[in-house]
């Protein structure tokens, strides 16, 4: 059992993240100092929103600069924290070299944050995000799981530096947290394991995120001929915020968290945003038959290869929340009210 003292500032790395910024206001809301770790903290146009929460709420933020790859580099943040919450990671679908883009910023990133952590005295607790991609590859390896759901006892080795890379990424950051971990007995690891991860963005920089890319094709017309039959995992970025937050301050959490509000389809998504929008944006009203997206699908999305098509397309996602339910209290908001929330936000900045 470990008691975190809100007294003690807390570090928040990638604290300009789609998933760092609603952790950052929570913290804040809670009246902690946040020692946010950013890239450039003289760049005040991209702080700016955080400014702005800090200005609202009982907290305090002070910024250090701070690089994933540069070791040593989260010493001074880290400084008499007790809690250290490492979300900083790349995501990112349009890669060119994802060894360099993916793994190693994943890999080292997690590596210096977390030897920072062992040399740091005050650090008693790091919480990493992971992700549901180090506990799957493709949604086919549902059919091989013990009772047909994922769960944290699972951990993906289907993926490769060729196939899912940004799985492989997060499946290698998160072994290599426990691994080091495993090597300490001063501070304890909690890790959270979002599955996709929708909601409004408390960043308003964020809303060019991978999600939101995704989320626009409904209303762009990219979609307008019909979704991919697939199953989704889906987590509210605010919800996740709270498994975070709560991840770092319940006495007794330790281990993996899977955080997901909904098993769900790509469909279901777009049927969630129908009722209210349809009459003025092309949502999808159909799914798109298995063979024409494996036939057409490398030609529209370089992402859509034959074997992600034909090792996804069709198969339902099914994961097992009741970890993050039982042993980190969290509720999961409406699935409607996720989507209708962020799809109003591309709405409202203009990008669709």
């Amino acid at each position: 059992m470990i008691s975190i003292n809100k007294t003690k500032p807390v570090l928040v790395t990638g604290a300009t993240g789609y998933v760092a910024g609603w952790l950052v206001k929570k913290l804040l809301d809670e009246g902690i100092t946040v020692h946010a770790a950013v890239r450039n903290p003289d760049a005040k146009e991209k702080l700016k929103f955080l400014d702005e929460l800090a200005a609202k709420s009982k907290g305090e933020i002070k910024y250090f600069k701070s690089d994933l790859l540069t070791e040593g580099s989260y010493d001074e943040a880290m400084k008499d924290c007790e809690l250290v919450f490492h979300t900083a990671s790349p995501f990112t679908i349009d890669i060119k070299n994802p060894q360099k883009e993916l793994v190693d910023p994943a890999k080292l990133g997690t590596r210096n944050v977390l030897e920072s952590a062992n040399r740091t005295e005050s650090v008693k607790r790091v919480v990493v995000t992971s992700s549901c991609a180090a506990i799957y590859g493709d949604n086919a390896d549902l059919k091989n799981t013990p009772n047909g759901v994922f769960t944290e006892d699972i951990w993906n080795t289907t993926s490769n530096i060729g196939h899912g890379a940004y799985s492989y990424s997060k499946t290698l950051a998160e072994q290599e947290a426990w691994e080091i971990s495993k090597k300490q007995s001063r501070w304890n690891l909690v890790v959270v394991n979002p599955s996709l991860v929708m909601g409004p963005a408390v960043n308003p920089l964020a809303v060019t995120s991978e999600s939101f890319k995704l989320i626009k094709q409904f209303g762009d017309g990219t979609l307008k001929q019909g979704v991919p039959s697939m199953g989704w995992g889906i987590v509210d970025v605010r919800d996740l915020a709270v498994a975070h937050f709560q991840a770092g301050f319940v006495p007794g959490a330790k281990g993996r968290h899977i955080t997901s509000g909904y098993n769900t389809t790509y469909f279901e998504l777009a049927k969630t945003l129908q009722p209210k929008y349809a009459s003025k944006y092309p949502i999808p009203k159909k799914e798109m038959p298995k063979w024409l997206i494996w036939l057409l699908g490398p030609m529209i999305n370089k992402a859509l290869t034959r074997k992600f098509v034909s090792q996804n397309i069709g198969y339902p996602w099914i994961g097992d929340n009741t970890k993050s339910k039982k042993e980190l209290s969290v509720t999961y908001r409406q699935l409607e009210e996720t989507m209708n929330d962020m799809f109003q936000q591309l709405i409202d900045n203009k990008i669709i």
